[in-house]
């Protein structure tokens, strides 16, 4: 990854200025961690909105700049307790016309005569950057007040004291960390998912055209008008050839609730082994051919629709959903697992159901380990558990790129009984 690109505006006009000399430091001593360019307010003109000057070749030259950088550091002194009157400037002509710290990460620093170290300038630099027509993202906290900054370089411009060099590093790598939380937040909003048809109006080179997929009969209708293959018709698999017989037998003997949903959301296969009432979560035949929609509750459509969302676009891998309504005997985890052509493109999901205790139980019993009570664990991963839980609780049945996102709910069978 490349190193990020900073601006770093001298907060003052003045010909010696220390709050100049702490960014000149800065873009030596953390070259390693950014590139960082300095920009001058010397040749700003005084704000005036009736002599509007935002066209003019300091003030484009500045937005731009600012425009281009991944973040913005701003040094201030502190002058009467506030600001200088340039910065104020600078920030009036950048909040008028354009608006050059809109949603920008800024980090601020400052240096002072005093102990203070140009606390009160930063609490108001801070007011003005959030304010509207502003509105930079201001790094919360680590402030960087460098006091009594007369004795606090050597004559070579490098800050003395090892503390202050060490603290100044920290706030800076954490302002990095920052900018990376900022664009990778931006970059989110900006990826918004396209709405899922849950109807599957679409089509795919998969799909069976002229055949009702809400029928009772779509499986013998549509197997009829593909000529679909049965009985011990030999089909020819990636690393096998099984008849359509032994893929059933094969099926049906893993020890898990198998559901396929193609890329168009339509459920197309389970693999039946027990009456729905019996099963984790129940299907009937009438089911398959069905779009999704026909096999949720209304209520769940929001839900169903961001597990397909983080599937299809691979934000993630994966959605594990725990449904404890089974009981206490049991571990039930419904998991929508993402699949994909050799080509890499997302053709549908694969839910499969799991009782985990029969596995748990035996593997307890093969080392002789027992489990440790009363421990919360984050199960979560991929996906931040605020929006995994908004979004996957009461949804199953149908079916996010790190490990899977894990979410202990109370969950309902998304691909149960009509009615």
């Amino acid at each position: 990854m490349s190193k990020m690109n900073i601006v770093g505006i001298v907060g003052s006009n003045a010909e010696v200025s220390y709050n100049r000399t702490l960014l000149q430091y800065i873009k030596r001593q953390f070259q390693g961690m950014f590139n960082l360019e300095l920009v001058e307010i010397k040749d700003v003109p005084m704000f005036n909105q009736s002599d509007d000057q935002t066209d003019s070749q300091e003030i484009q030259s500045i937005h731009h700049k600012i425009l281009q950088a991944d973040g913005v550091i701003i040094a201030t002194p502190e002058h009467n307790h506030t600001i200088p009157a340039a910065l104020k400037s600078l920030l009036e002509w950048l909040s008028f016309k354009v608006h050059s710290f809109e949603e920008k990460p800024v980090m601020i620093v400052g240096a002072s005569y005093y102990d203070q170290g140009s606390s009160r300038a930063q609490m108001h630099l801070r007011q003005i950057l959030n304010a509207p027509g502003v509105n930079a993202i201001v790094m919360p906290g680590n402030e960087f007040l460098l006091g009594k900054v007369k004795e606090a370089f050597n004559e070579e411009g490098n800050l003395i004291d090892h503390e202050t060099i060490v603290f100044l590093g920290s706030c800076l790598a954490k302002f990095t960390q920052f900018i990376q939380m900022v664009l990778a937040m931006e970059a989110a909003e900006q990826s918004e998912p396209e709405p899922e048809d849950l109807y599957a109006t679409g089509k795919i080179d998969t799909t069976i055209e002229g055949v009702d997929m809400d029928a009772d009969d779509w499986l013998e209708q549509a197997a009829e008008a593909v000529n679909a293959v049965e009985g011990n018709t030999y089909v020819k698999l990636d690393r096998g050839l099984l008849t359509v017989d032994q893929l059933n037998y094969f099926l049906s003997s893993m020890p898990m609730e198998l559901t396929y949903a193609d890329s168009n959301n339509q459920f197309l296969y389970y693999n039946h082994t027990l009456p729905g009432s019996e099963m984790l979560a129940s299907r009937v035949l009438g089911q398959v051919g069905n779009p999704l929609a026909n096999c949720h509750p209304k209520a769940a459509f929001k839900n169903v629709e961001w597990v397909i969302q983080q599937l299809r676009s691979g934000a993630v891998d994966a959605v594990r959903v725990n449904v404890p309504t089974h009981g206490p005997d049991k571990y039930v985890v419904h998991n929508y697992q993402a699949m994909h052509d050799k080509e890499g493109n997302y053709v549908g999901i694969n839910e499969y159901i799991l009782d985990f205790k029969p596995i748990i139980d035996w593997y307890l019993k093969q080392t002789g380990q027992t489990l440790a009570g009363g421990v919360e664990v984050d199960g979560m991963t991929g996906a931040s558990v605020k929006e995994a839980d908004k979004h996957v609780e009461a949804v199953s049945g149908a079916s996010a790129k790190e490990d899977a996102v894990e979410v202990s709910v109370d969950a309902m069978s998304g691909a149960s009984a009509k009615g």
